[in-house]
């Protein structure tokens, strides 16, 4: 079972071999800027039996204006929404984008929220996979019969706006912001309506999880750069956020690799914490 991250190799020799039904791989390719890009992209080419997940159709759910760009979708209609997709209780699920894992993360999370360990993320994403030499299909998507996966009990923890509050009251927790440096200094805001960070929060770029080559730093790599970030805490007293709560899971997803894990996801992140009446903004540097 791999449950962080699997490399073109190991996902093609299962793709191959004799548990090949055991294992389905979803495409989670998205644009910001275009939201149809994703798709397009995938009927140009996707890993040979991949669905495609959308980030606003399917890894997200309905916003109100108030809750974020990206909220969190409702537990038991994402376990649906995947089981039509063919997944099971003990379906080996695959993730990757051709974005640096932003998005293939953020299913990799909602899927450990709703009690799914068996995921992976694809080491270096459809980049990786062309590397190494493997095809690309166009072929319509075979449909797989229904699955049973259903929504459990998960070990991803998330906190509330009103909880980022008492947090940000309290000073008790370090919050991880994993915006690019200029969006975190409130710069460069081209996403959301008001550009700073939330009083407190340090910057850990999740691009900054990766090496020249696109693929996720060594463990120990990791671990070092996060527990300097950490400032002595635990990872349970983390809290990682992002302007809407999907690059937020790549770093919690490099963690989950550095042996950290137990850290928190704040879902609504800049964009629902910037449309609060009242919610104080830092803007400037990383101290």
């Amino acid at each position: 079972m791999y449950t962080t991250l699997i490399d073109a190799e190991h996902l093609a020799r299962a793709l191959a071999g004799p548990g090949r039904d055991g294992v389905l791989v979803l495409d989670c390719g998205f644009d910001l800027a275009d939201p149809g890009a994703g798709r397009r992209h995938y009927q140009a080419g996707h890993i040979p039996g991949a669905a495609y997940v959308h980030l606003d159709e399917t890894l997200s759910g309905a916003k109100t204006g108030m809750n974020g760009r990206h909220p969190l979708p409702d537990r038991q209609e994402f376990a649906a929404a995947l089981a039509a997709l063919g997944a099971s209780a003990n379906t080996q699920i695959v993730a990757y984008d051709d974005a640096a894992g932003m998005y293939a993360a953020r299913l990799w999370w909602l899927l450990r929220w709703i009690g799914h360990d068996a995921v992976a993320v694809l080491d270096g994403g459809i980049g990786a996979w062309k590397a190494a030499g493997q095809p690309l299909s166009t072929e319509p998507l075979a449909l797989r019969a229904p699955g049973d996966l259903a929504a459990r009990d998960g070990r991803q923890r998330t906190l509330t706006h009103a909880e980022m509050r008492e947090v940000l009251a309290s000073g008790g927790r370090v919050v991880l912001d994993a915006r690019a440096p200029d969006r975190y200094r409130g710069e460069n805001e081209t996403l959301d309506k008001v550009g700073g960070h939330i009083p407190g929060a340090r910057n850990r770029f999740f691009r900054d999880n990766l090496g020249a080559d696109g693929r996720f730093l060594p463990a120990e790599q990791l671990r070092q750069a996060f527990t300097e970030r950490m400032d002595g805490r635990a990872p349970e007293a983390v809290v990682n956020q992002c302007g809407s709560g999907v690059t937020a899971c790549h770093n919690l997803l490099a963690m989950e690799i550095a042996g950290l894990s137990g850290a928190a996801l704040y879902p609504g992140s800049w964009s629902e914490w910037s449309a609060q009446p009242g919610a104080p903004v830092a803007t400037g540097p990383d101290a």
